[in-house]
């Protein structure tokens, strides 16, 4: 068929001149200037179908039309890569012929809406780009922001999340063993829901999304299709209005039990099969044509498929909708000719669909047949190559001229540090993550609570690390420094627990790329994440791009979430935030400085975040860092935790929490550095036998502050005070701040 050829119309849809005249594609997100650009390449007008396939894949959020030139700028190859950005997941080698599989997604507008189903069909479609790639998973985390608490729809928007990241995980039966909770008024109408997902995989079993080899077979298994998620990549390339009920439609409905079926069948296929399986993609974002059109660009192939084919749940479903809805528990399978039968056999034994839609062909066209009609066809590389966007970016104001530092002046030491660990993002969350089974497959060594989880690798010695993490405030008043500050924190967490970090997946939230100030915030942003990820030898292989996160104008901080994996070679050489043993010497590793800007201490003291970010030493940060790792391989150290929010009052308290034991320390430091967040320090408890090979390792980079006690006060003397803190109240104050979550 040549470019010229006229597709059909149906009574269901509008023709294509409707389409041109009532401009109904601009609903959709293509602009007029696209519009035209496909209408000059078809040398005709787009039908309906054709229109609305182009909208779904050139939108920002199958595309990133608008971020990929930012994006590209990643670094993402070294010893240990695999697969890179490009297909379902990264992938990562842990030797022995293993390979460890992680990324991240965000279900961010789905969530506003309809808080439930936007995080659990959030938490199924990470899962299939896991499995995608042929791996098992074993792992969810996530990373959220909310609005303040003292707010009903937050305290709405979060229980429906925590229980539909719940709902959904346990049923399919992984773990959800981490992640971080925040909240700021920024996000009060826009919250963000990101999800980590984490697999194994035999090297030797690795699938990639690709449709290689004419003749071969299209295949698609799962769920069938409905009428649900139409136009959700679109729907998540806009601003959201406050008018919440208007996008319900956009919003998918999951079914964990029917991923459950379509996991275990897919690996058993390509466990089985995998000689014959060309190629495994989920259907995600913009569902059907988008796995279906990528799979064909990323092989150079053509592909056709039969519509009429395609299982529905729904009678009259048109090509629009069967194309564009984001339907869940879906997979596209691209088989070898003449093996169709012993593929299907795997899923049909599941109960599942499993038929052949479609074909790989040589002619650079995608295709789609309905009724006996053509009701697309368009080439591929135009439909999956979004025009180029070049954005414009600018300084934005509050960083040329940036308020005064904070400076806290004269405090109350222990009133302070009571206060602070009531702080939503500081206190205990156990009232929330009680809800995820975090010990399901029975895998879990550190369950949540601790800087990272660490989940052990069966039949092996093994053990990975894992944690999300980000401190908006940060990257709001530096998107370069706050950048480099989100890797450095999670290393921290994956550090602490005695694991080599070796690889990030990111979830970049941003307001409107249209707006100049934001656009170099995305910039600045991936530029400091770079920076750091060179640094520590940790490869960007994944991940999700999240824009327009604005509700009426109003943009979120600029918030870009990573989730990072670290290696254990010896499962017992784990370690964990709590206090072991009285009398182990209690010392803080790293330089501590006046580091309040961003800090909890000014949000809780004035209820703003402004001020400058001091810049900090890359190379001393990574010292510290494998310094510590090598204490503990050298089994030197009984306890260790990332000093974050809240500075090392705060990290020391934590450290006595669920513990027979306190804390007695002398610090010659004003007593409001207690609270700074100078970034790259972690409190560790080193047993007393060990202290002189400790201190002749780790040099000027430990500073003794005291001993662990087996009494019930924390006891902090700095310059000037003398603070002597019952730790049974502090603990009580830490875990009940948030405990309205339905008290079960």
């Amino acid at each position: 068929m040549t470019t010229a050829t006229t597709t059909a119309t149906t009574t269901y849809e509008p023709t294509a001149e409707m389409v041109r005249d009532e401009k109904i594609y601009l609903a959709w997100g293509l602009t007029e200037a696209e519009y035209d650009l496909i209408v000059a390449k078809l040398d005709r007008l787009p039908n309906y179908t054709e229109a609305g396939l182009f909208s779904a894949m050139w939108s920002e959020h199958v595309s990133y039309k608008k971020s990929k030139p930012v994006l590209r700028t990643f670094w993402s190859r070294n010893e240990r890569v695999l697969q890179g950005p490009g297909e379902g997941a990264g992938i990562l080698d842990i030797g022995d012929g293993q390979a460890v599989v992680f990324k991240a997604e965000s279900h961010n507008h789905p969530s506003a809406v309809e808080p439930y189903e936007g995080a659990a069909t959030g938490v199924g479609g990470i899962l299939r780009d896991i499995f995608s790639m042929g791996a098992q998973p074993i792992a969810v985390l996530d990373s959220l922001r909310f609005g303040e608490l003292n707010n009903a729809t937050t305290k709405h928007l979060l229980d429906g999340v925590i229980d539909g990241i719940a709902g959904y995980g346990n049923a399919i039966g992984i773990p959800t063993v981490g992640g971080e909770i925040g909240f700021d008024a920024v996000y009060q109408g826009n919250p963000l829901v990101n999800v980590m997902a984490v697999g194994v995989i035999d090297q030797a079993a690795m699938q990639v999304g690709r449709a290689e080899g004419v003749g071969n077979t299209v295949m698609y298994v799962g769920a069938k299709t409905g009428r649900d998620g139409i136009h959700g990549a679109t729907f998540a390339s806009a601003e959201f209005s406050s008018d919440e009920d208007q996008n319900r439609s956009a919003v998918q409905v999951g079914d964990p039990f029917m991923e459950k079926l379509v996991m275990d069948a897919t690996l058993k296929a390509i466990r089985e099969h995998g000689d014959v399986i060309v190629g495994v993609q989920d259907m995600g974002a913009a569902g059907l044509v988008s796995s279906s059109a990528e799979m064909a660009g990323k092989a150079g192939m053509g592909m056709q498929l039969n519509l009429d084919l395609v299982p529905q749940r729904e009678a009259g479903m048109t090509p629009y909708e069967l194309m564009l809805s984001e339907s869940q528990e879906r997979m596209l399978l691209v088989v070898a000719a003449g093996h169709e039968a012993e593929v299907q056999a795997v899923f049909e034994d599941a109960g599942l669909d499993a038929v052949a839609v479609g074909t790989v062909t040589d002619t650079g066209r995608y295709e789609l047949l309905w009724h006996g009609d053509v009701a697309a066809n368009v080439p591929v590389d135009f439909l999956t190559t979004a025009p180029k966007q070049e954005m414009p970016q600018a300084t934005p104001t509050r960083l040329n001229e940036p308020s005064a530092d904070f400076v806290p002046g004269t405090l109350d030491g222990a009133a302070t540090l009571t206060e602070l660990l009531q702080q939503p993002t500081i206190a205990s969350k156990a009232s929330l993550f009680r809800h995820f089974d975090s010990m399901v497959r029975a895998d879990t060594v550190v369950k949540p609570g601790g800087d990272a989880a660490v989940v052990r690798l069966r039949g092996t010695k093994k053990a990975l690390a894992m944690t999300t993490d980000v401190n908006s405030r940060f990257t709001y008043l530096d998107p370069y420094i706050g950048g480099q500050l989100a890797v450095v924190e999670a290393a921290g967490n994956v550090v602490a627990t005695g694991a080599q970090p070796i690889g990030i997946t990111d979830c970049l939230n941003f307001g409107n790329p249209d707006d100049p100030e934001i656009y170099y915030e995305l910039a600045q942003s991936v530029a400091g994440i770079n920076q750091m990820a060179k640094q520590l030898n940790t490869p960007v292989i994944s991940g999700n791009v999240s824009l327009y996160n604005e509700t009426d104008g109003q943009a979120i901080y600029p918030t870009p979430m990573i989730g990072m994996v670290g290696l254990h070679e010896d499962v017992k050489m784990i370690t964990t935030i709590s206090f072991k043993n009285a009398g182990d010497v209690i010392y803080v590793l790293g330089e501590t400085a006046a580091d309040f800007n961003g800090s909890e201490l000014q949000k809780m003291v004035t209820g703003d975040v402004s001020g400058r970010l001091r810049g900090f030493d890359m190379t001393k940060i990574q010292t510290t860092q494998a310094k510590l790792l090598d204490a503990i391989a050298a089994d030197l150290v009984a306890s260790a935790h990332d000093i974050a929010e809240g500075g090392l009052g705060v990290a020391l308290a934590e450290s006595t929490f669920k513990t027979p034991f306190g804390a007695s320390m002398q610090w010659q430091v004003p007593t409001a550095w207690l609270f700074s967040e100078t970034p790259g320090r972690f409190v560790v408890s080193v047993p007393e036998a060990n202290v002189a090979v400790f201190e002749q390792l780790m040099g000027d980079t430990a500073t003794k502050l005291g001993v662990v006690t087996a009494g019930d006060t924390i006891q902090m003397n700095t310059e000037a005070d003398e603070l002597n803190l019952s730790k049974t109240t502090l603990q009580e104050n830490y875990e009940e701040a948030i405990t309205w979550q339905r008290n079960q």
